[in-house]
């Protein structure tokens, strides 16, 4: 696909961290973007500042994601191109006796659902959303391409760690509906492909202390430090522009193996 001022896009989280560093490096080819995020404050700040359209959206309300989608074509037109960054986590062991009282409890069911709503579903409802429209657009090129959907997962969804079962069931839902969904749009000209960033530089780790990310920097193999989301935006183009990229899940990390924790 050429990226171009012809190509419209969304990119969900866009307002910061991965979603951003995407949304910039679209517009650094002159494609028309869409945000969603959940931060109001924030997505409109970076929309003035990069040129885009702000749609406020929590991908688990199916009305607002309608709403966004409908306001981000108002304003750019149906997406050919579509990245899910929006997602988060959290971190309980499935069950745990503390060691000071000898009291058990188990995972917060109600975290655990939080966790797959925003991540799994979330990445799917923008998905599902997104292909439905871009079937009205004409195909392009020689090979009939119509679009293309970048999904993010984690290298957690084949490295989780201790109290990361909602997190990693998340991200290996996302993996593992990469195949599946780039069949069920092959005849669409719709390709679809999922990206496993490792330990990156992103608001997720804004609040862990500096001993604690230096010593996450220094776990990677090489090079020896945080990924750049300027690299994973990196890969997402080349995602998008590379016609024969389908249906792949790629682990960016530095060739990192995450330990038990």
């Amino acid at each position: 696909m050429k990226l171009d001022a012809s190509v419209s896009a969304v990119v969900t989280g866009g307002a910061s961290g991965l979603g951003l560093a995407t949304a910039r490096a679209l517009r650094a080819r002159g494609v028309r973007v869409a945000l969603f995020d959940v931060n109001a404050a924030q997505g409109e700040d970076v929309a003035r500042e990069l040129g885009a359209v702000f749609c406020s959206a929590d991908v688990t309300s199916e009305d607002q994601v309608d709403a966004a989608f409908a306001r981000a074509r108002a304003q750019n037109g149906q997406e050919r191109v579509l990245v899910n960054c929006a997602g988060t986590g959290n971190a309980f062991k499935t069950a745990s006796r503390d060691k000071k009282t000898g009291a058990i409890a188990h995972f917060p069911i109600d975290a655990f659902e939080r966790i797959i709503r925003i991540n799994l579903i979330g990445t799917f409802r923008c998905l599902a959303k997104s292909a439905a429209g871009m079937l009205a657009l004409e195909p392009l090129g020689t090979d009939g391409e119509r679009g293309a959907i970048v999904n993010t997962a984690s290298v957690a969804a084949v490295d989780g760690q201790i109290g990361q079962a909602a997190y990693t069931a998340s991200k290996a839902g996302i993996a593992g509906m990469t195949l599946p969904i780039a069949r069920d749009l092959m005849n669409e000209g719709i390709r679809v492909n999922t990206i496993l960033p490792g330990t990156f530089d992103t608001p997720l780790l804004d609040g862990l202390p500096d001993n604690v990310k230096a010593a996450l920097a220094a776990s990677v193999p090489f090079p020896k430090r945080l990924g750049d989301p300027a690299e994973y935006a990196s890969l997402v183009l080349e995602m998008l522009a590379n016609a024969y990229f389908n249906g792949e899940c790629v682990r960016l990390d530095g060739a990192i193996r995450m330990p038990p924790r």
